[in-house]
């Protein structure tokens, strides 16, 4: 981080002496108040619940302005790049910083997949879960024993294991995502191909089998692509931010994609889409459309309208507008308009578009809204929803983790707290 000269002076009224505290400016966004030293120069903490005005790291890889619904990646805007280049494109760019050139992209699309074979051990550890159990369990606990199959590449200081590891990690996480899905439904595993693009080659490990080959949809692949472009990274969120913290400790990257894995299992992070379609579903049919949106808005009542609005962005979430092009695409190229699931979401989103209600309030469709459809249309099943966002975030996870690491500023993560809990007080002396 730069030097600065700018300071903001934090006065008390107790007596304390004054504190001048430095002001960092980054590229663009809010200025940051320099919080580090305040508990040596005033015997002060400062209290944030949920960091929701704090910083806690500086970082150069994606940045978000939910009052101007502004998504970007290395400086490059969400919407061009989903438009303009795929995901292979849009790792690259978050793992080194710069779009590939064409040899570039040729060189890296050629390691990933040379990497994505799993040890042929790790079937058998498929073999010790139930087969309904929930996949997310399943990519917990497979991507962390991942570290017991490679131990060549855990020694985050050096340079070159971050890069095999992050190879590794990309490259293997379609792989294990199509067995925790092959797995549950009892059928074979189907192994990867280094002859198809990456979305492609997922694809075919999901849905293909020894009998049926799965015939390549450029139309569905496309779609796909671009929602793992879409959720490839969020600044600091929740799952983020654990990768962050597990990896201050010098945990081993395989151990803290898992955590992240975890942490986006949490209802509140990563269950948006599947949430949205289960509300879609409850709904059942075009004519009880108006009388759930009417159920919302009554303040008596507990419904709530899944995949409208957005934590963070106050406006329009500038991903929706490229999910909501990529569902129609979808659902025109497989004759789906006129499925009774279908027709429902988009009454919702007609009604919810056109109502002041919900204008008012600026709750828009947000990114979760479209995706569970896309998904669902594909053929993916809503329980698997969360592992295929957490197979698009893997890559910003590995970004976030890899400048974590290379951050000379880096301590091991240790928040402080308010107690409200007893004074110091003795144990009362016990009879005999």
């Amino acid at each position: 981080m730069n030097e600065t000269t700018s300071k903001a002076t934090l006065d008390f009224s107790d007596n304390t002496p004054a504190v001048d505290i430095p002001v960092y400016q980054g590229t663009i966004g809010p200025d940051v108040i320099d919080m580090r030293t305040l508990y040596n120069q005033s015997g002060k903490l400062s209290y944030d619940p949920g960091f929701m005005s704090t910083a806690s790291c500086w970082s150069a890889i994606s940045y978000i302005d939910g009052e101007k619904g502004e998504l970007l990646y290395r400086g490059y805007p969400i919407e061009q790049l989903a438009v303009s280049c795929d995901y292979m494109d849009t790792c690259y760019l978050l793992l080194r910083g710069e779009l590939p050139t064409a040899q570039e992209k040729a060189e890296f699309e050629k390691s990933i997949a040379e990497n994505a074979l799993v040890h042929e051990q790790m079937q058998f550890f498929f073999r010790g879960f139930r087969r309904d159990a929930h996949p997310m369990s399943v990519l917990v606990a497979t991507v962390g024993a991942l570290s017991s199959f490679y131990h060549d590449s855990l020694d985050i200081n050096d340079p070159d294991h971050r890069d095999l590891v992050a190879l590794r990690l990309l490259a293997r996480m379609p792989t294990l995502v199509a067995m925790s899905y092959k797995y549950s439904i009892g059928q074979p595993f189907i192994y990867p191909r280094k002859d198809l693009y990456y979305t492609s080659n997922f694809m075919r490990m999901m849905f293909a089998t020894p009998a049926d080959d799965y015939p390549i949809n450029d139309v569905l692949v496309r779609a796909l692509d671009r929602i793992l472009i879409l959720h490839a990274d969020h600044e600091q969120n929740a799952s983020t931010t654990t990768v962050r913290l597990a990896g201050s400790s010098g945990a081993n990257p395989f151990a803290c994609i898992s955590a992240g894995i975890a942490c986006l299992w949490g209802p509140a992070h990563g269950g948006a889409n599947e949430a949205a379609l289960s509300m879609i579903r409850q709904i059942g049919s075009v004519s009880k459309v108006g009388e759930f949106v009417k159920n919302v808005k009554d303040p008596a009542n507990q419904s709530r309208l899944m995949g409208f609005g957005h934590r963070v962005y106050k406006n329009i979430d500038p991903r929706a507008t490229l999910m909501r092009e990529t569902c129609h695409e979808v659902l025109n190229e497989l004759g789906l308009n006129n499925d009774p699931l279908f027709k429902v979401a988009l009454e919702i989103e007609r009604v919810a578009l056109e109502d002041d209600y919900f204008i008012s309030r600026k709750l828009y469709p947000n990114v979760d809204f479209y995706s569970g459809i896309v998904q669902s249309a594909l053929g993916i099943p809503s329980n698997f929803f969360t592992g295929i966002f957490a197979l698009a975030r893997t890559v910003g996870w590995i970004a976030q983790w890899k400048e974590m690491i290379s951050d000379p500023e880096q301590r091991i993560s240790r928040p402080r707290q308010l107690y409200i809990g007893q004074p110091r007080r003795d144990v009362p002396t016990r009879g005999k």
